[in-house]
């Protein structure tokens, strides 16, 4: 995804039992090198070379954060916010919110792929904000 809020890249699709930290493992990485990594406190143990990892940072046992690591935390939240808004909008076609009955090889591949497209449609026809 870029500042327009578009989607440039969409992997394979995986059943609902199957955990994120199993598919982001998995080679190959679509990262390229020098690009940044958004994500949460259930990938601690998960990092890409030459990719930089944005994460919040976890406040320690009995402790508060600092400020300063709040307004950080603060920051990647609206930034993930934004990523979330991206999601529920390829969600507004219910065929992928809903458990979907069609067994033929790729083909809920193939539903995502254009319920993704319909997105960048979307934004490209009416523009979001640029991504902060």
């Amino acid at each position: 995804m870029n500042a327009l809020l578009t989607i440039l890249f969409l992997s394979d699709t995986y059943g609902g039992r199957t955990h994120d930290l199993r598919i982001a493992e998995a080679p190959p990485s679509p990262l390229p090198a020098g690009s940044g990594l958004v994500q949460d406190l259930g990938f601690l143990s998960f990092t890409l070379p030459e990719v930089e990892i944005l994460m919040p940072t976890k406040k320690p046992r009995g402790q508060a954060l600092t400020w300063e690591q709040h307004l950080a935390n603060q920051a990647l939240h609206q930034r993930r916010l934004w990523i979330e808004h991206v999601n529920s909008s390829v969600k507004r076609c219910r065929i992928v919110q809903d458990r979907i009955r069609l067994w033929k090889e790729g083909v809920r591949d193939l539903v995502m792929e254009l319920c993704c497209a319909l997105h960048n449609f979307r934004v490209r026809l009416h523009p979001w904000l640029p991504m902060i």
